[in-house]
């Protein structure tokens, strides 16, 4: 099986600096310290609660933990890659490194992959940690497994975020800002038209109308919201409930969020959607670094000048 050339040469090279061992280290600090500060809380709990002894309320570590590593995930997986092929054209080694025989999107699928195989180091790194929920708080083994799904699926999409914003800028801070930028547009960006709606909906009923109209559609655009992805899979898997479900007040709709948010296909739907995205990014990086395309167009320039 033939590697891809920059995965191999990052990964040896990063996996013997001492960066990749202090932030394993920070990340098993902040897991362990938020998993102490959980059993504090659920302890207080059972013993202000009657009807619920501390085993059954440790399933509840399994979101807390989960979500903690995800939050992690976000924010390292970017700057990590949003450093990459700025970082390489900083040190002046970004033309040497497309003269190679690699194509563009070889270039761009092995720093994604490299930034994915980091990610994977703090996630294996944290399964002691995770599988307390699922010893001791019965959780099934099939929610830890998929969570790890979950938690490829954000640094895949976090690394084209970032990847693309190293493709755009040429220094390593622009690059950071802007990831950050665009991830605020994928969380923020995409529940406005959700509260429109749901402002809209409320005028409506204090006025006697229960009509919502086609602008239910407009909440499509959730599907591209991670904050959502992340509520829906967690309600599915501790109460085998859909909260996209519960999101429309009219139960005659039948637009076509009605219909993806139905019968438990919001997180398939919503996942093919992000690696959809993901690769639409990473179509773009390439294109931004292809350096045929970019004498092309400094030929065309100066043909109108």
């Amino acid at each position: 099986m033939h590697l891809n050339p920059i995965v191999k040469k990052d990964v040896r090279v990063q996996s013997r600096s001492m960066k990749i061992c202090w932030g394993i280290f920070a990340y098993e600090l902040i897991l362990a310290l938020v998993f102490f500060f959980a059993m504090l809380i659920i302890q207080q709990n059972v013993v202000y609660s009657s009807d619920q002894n501390i085993y059954s309320a440790m399933v509840w570590l399994y979101p807390i933990l989960a979500v903690t590593q995800l939050v992690i995930l976000g924010v390292v997986v970017p700057v990590r890659t949003a450093a990459s092929i700025s970082g390489e054209k900083e040190r002046q080694t970004f033309d040497i490194m497309m003269t190679t025989s690699m194509t563009p999107f070889s270039v761009i699928l092995g720093k994604v992959m490299t930034a994915i195989v980091q990610s994977m180091f703090y996630v294996v790194a944290g399964m002691p940690v995770m599988a307390l929920p699922f010893i001791i708080g019965g959780m099934s083994w099939s929610s830890l497994f998929w969570f790890l799904g979950v938690a490829l699926l954000v640094s895949v999409f976090s690394a084209s975020i970032g990847i693309l914003c190293s493709s755009i800028c040429r220094k390593s801070i622009s690059a950071v800002i802007m990831s950050y930028g665009i991830y605020l547009i994928f969380f923020l960006g995409t529940v406005i038209p959700y509260l429109i709606y749901w402002l809209v909906t409320e005028v409506n009923y204090s006025y006697g109308s229960a009509q919502t109209g086609s602008g239910e559609n407009l909440l499509l655009l959730l599907l591209l919201n991670p904050a959502v992805y992340l509520l829906e899979f967690f309600a599915e898997v501790m109460m085998g409930e859909s909260i996209i479900a519960s999101m429309l007040p009219s139960a005659q709709s039948k637009g076509l969020f009605r219909l993806a948010a139905s019968e438990g296909r919001w997180l398939v739907i919503s996942t093919i959607t992000f690696l959809a995205v993901t690769f639409l990014f990473l179509w773009l990086a390439a294109r931004r670094i292809d350096p045929v395309r970019q004498h092309r167009g400094k030929r065309s320039m100066k043909s109108k000048a």
